[in-house]
């Protein structure tokens, strides 16, 4: 007899699938494979008790404070530990009880849905400017254009091209000079055809850049306001764009001046909801969110939202990440922005195992071939 532990993190179907298992026993037992860990806020306290039963009577359980038996306070905080399996069972049952969990039901239901995306796109920044944090980075005319060929050939999917930094207490900038900048690259890209081999998309949120953007072949508009300017939903509904909502708490000029949030999961999970309904409101179709790493964050709240992606993707839409060589790499290790590489590949890698499926990176080729490897192991 051979006895092998094996990673929680294998593809547990392929090798249920090896076994000869039969194919309905194949989903049963892969549902039995993966934990979720879900926090529930301000439960009332009836409900908790309840819950707690039920979640034991199938192998589940919930961890609640001293003293909820005794129903000491109204409300209390609790984490449910179950399978998938046991979320499915525990969705059905809690349905037909009181104190909230009917609604609680409908939020397990949508936790229990195989989420993960079956497509992983990178996104390569090319910015027109000359403040970007990052100098290689900067690009004007034709050199933007050859940096954008090189990033194609090294597997890029989506090119964001940028005329206005956003970084920390940034410069303002006109409308006009913003399109100035960007329109000699937008120019040559429509000249060349290049979006008949990868998508573009501008990263703007003034009417007039995404007008001219958008009427050149440019099919994604990212805006890190999230839909802020009705003008912006309406042009993106005419063109039929794909829109980015991005979470941002303040403005480029005050986001980094002492950010706070109770629960960043759920404010940003509440805003990114709005905006959605905004979209669609427009009849703007193709909706893709950005939690905002290092938009009016700090190093917890980033480092929170990556590791809990996951929550994100029951809305339901793709989920972007660019943490591409930013400065709460800094706040880890110490490294400038010409030596923060590595820390971004594993924050981006860990996005993606969490539920992203757009990086918007720097370095292509890197990304690329780390996608590589990291579909070669999720493969065995």
């Amino acid at each position: 007899m051979i006895v092998e532990k094996l990673s929680s993190s294998i593809d547990i179907k392929r090798y249920l699938k090896e076994l000869n298992v039969d194919g309905g026993g194949v989903s049963i037992l892969a549902s039995k494979a993966k934990v979720h860990i879900i926090r529930i806020k301000n439960l009332n306290v009836g409900g908790a008790n309840i819950l707690k039963q039920d979640a034991l009577s199938i192998g589940a359980d919930l961890a609640v404070p001293r003293g909820t038996v005794l129903a000491k306070t109204p409300f209390v905080d609790t984490l449910l530990i179950a399978t998938t399996s046991q979320l499915k069972t525990l969705a059905r049952k809690e349905l037909a009880q009181p104190f909230g969990l009917k609604e609680l039901a409908h939020k397990l239901g949508e936790f229990v849905k195989d989420l993960k995306p079956s497509k992983i796109d990178v996104m390569g920044i090319i910015n027109a400017n000359d403040d970007s944090f990052f100098s290689g980075s900067r690009f004007v005319n034709n050199d933007a254009l050859h940096k954008i060929e090189r990033m194609i050939e090294e597997g890029a999917t989506i090119i964001d091209i940028g005329g206005v930094s956003s970084r920390p207490n940034a410069d303002s900038v006109s409308a006009r000079q913003e399109l100035q900048r960007v329109k000699p690259i937008i120019d040559l890209i429509k000249v060349k055809k290049l979006y008949d081999k990868v998508k573009f998309s501008i990263d703007s949120y003034e009417p007039s850049v995404i007008e001219y953007a958008l009427s050149s072949g440019f099919s994604i508009v990212n805006d890190i306001t999230g839909l802020q300017n009705d003008e912006v939903c309406e042009l993106c509904a005419k063109h039929k764009a794909t829109v980015i909502i991005m979470h941002m708490q303040g403005g480029p000029q005050s986001m980094q001046d002492n950010p706070f949030y109770k629960d960043v999961l759920s404010e940003v999970y509440t805003f990114l909801q709005e905006r959605i309904k905004k979209a669609q409101s427009f009849g703007i179709d193709g909706i893709v969110v950005d939690v905002g790493i290092g938009f009016g964050k700090r190093l917890e709240d980033n480092l929170s939202l990556i590791k809990n992606l996951e929550h994100f993707t029951t809305l339901g839409k793709p989920i972007l990440i660019g943490a591409s060589r930013k400065s709460m790499i800094n706040s880890i290790i110490e490294a400038e922005v010409e030596d923060r590489l590595s820390g971004t590949l594993a924050i981006h890698l860990e996005a993606l195992r969490n539920g992203a499926s757009i990086v918007r990176v720097h370095d292509v080729k890197e990304h690329v071939q780390a996608l590589k490897v990291q579909n070669a192991l999720d493969m065995v």
